[in-house]
């Protein structure tokens, strides 16, 4: 049975919905505003940072190990979202993981658009592994867009013959840009996204590209090599098919999925965990399966 909160979690969603003819910067705005609307996770440690050129934020609770790591790739369809934006989040999965985050200010679209976040991406992770942070010790984890980049992260890294993390993690994963999913209209009175909002956002970050290139629509890769993978959808989230279909994939290449679908979930139930506890719930199974890796 969903949670007496799921009712609030929702109507905060859809007061503070980004209408469907926003401008990017007004998408932004919307964004930022919605995530100084929740309960902030007292005790978060934070320090600002630059990884390689990349605009970044150390973020840790009292008790996480120093030497474990995430790299955290913010959501918010490639084009709005930021690591300060994140914070209550990250810090709440730092606790589940006992580990600390580097949260990353990648490039947005449509001023920087693809390839240039998993650049960011690539290039921030390289860095860490030069802080002397073994590959071993972190993880990459993401929600939507976020999680997006995470796969394309790990086959950017993979292709370029770098260590690879103990593992990744793909929250909602946005990893299909040809806007074909059946799950874009099944779930269209449902979801909290919108699917002209969707491919809105892919056609910012693509700016023409070919959507079913592997690095932007990771379902359509070959993902043998890459390590274990927790994915998590909700049932009624416009990109559940997205989450379905990179499971499938990862599993017929041999990779280790973890794939979970949350009953009733809408998309990015996991960010609202300041107000719901399904998402409490969830950050715990990322949590769990990150210590496991």
């Amino acid at each position: 049975m969903p949670s007496p909160q799921l009712a609030e979690a929702l109507d905060f969603l859809h007061k503070n919905a980004v209408p469907l003819g926003a401008s990017v910067a007004e998408r932004r705005a919307i964004l930022d505003d919605r995530v100084r609307g929740l309960p902030a996770l007292p005790g978060i440690h934070v320090e600002p940072v630059t990884a390689d050129g990349v605009p970044a934020e150390w973020v840790s609770v009292d008790g996480v190990s120093a030497d474990r790591v995430m790299l955290f790739l913010h959501g918010g369809g490639y084009v709005a979202g930021s690591a300060a934006g994140g914070r209550d989040f990250v810090a709440r999965l730092c606790t589940a993981a006992g580990a600390r985050a580097l949260s990353l200010d990648y490039h947005l679209a449509p001023e920087a658009p693809f390839p240039a976040a998993i650049q960011d991406c690539v290039a921030a992770y390289r860095w860490l592994l030069r802080q002397d942070v073994p590959a071993a010790h972190c993880a990459i984890v993401g929600p939507s867009a976020g999680g997006g980049l995470v796969a394309a992260t790990l086959l950017a890294l993979r292709d370029a013959g770098d260590p690879l993390p103990a593992c990744g993690v793909c929250m909602c994963p946005f990893v299909d840009m040809t806007g074909s999913a059946a799950s874009l209209e099944q779930n269209a009175d449902k979801d909290v996204l919108a699917p002209i909002v969707a491919r809105s956002f892919a056609d910012l970050y693509l700016q023409g590209a070919d959507p079913r290139q592997p690095l932007a629509s990771p379902i359509f890769a070959d993902l043998s090599g890459l390590p274990p993978l927790l994915i998590q959808a909700g049932t009624i989230e416009v990109l559940l098919d997205d989450a379905r279909a990179l499971a499938a994939q990862g599993k017929a290449c041999g990779v280790e999925v973890t794939y979970e679908e949350w009953e009733g979930m809408f998309h990015g139930w996991q960010t609202m965990a300041a107000l719901l506890p399904e998402g409490v719930q969830a950050i715990a199974h990322v949590g769990d399966f990150i210590r496991s890796h």
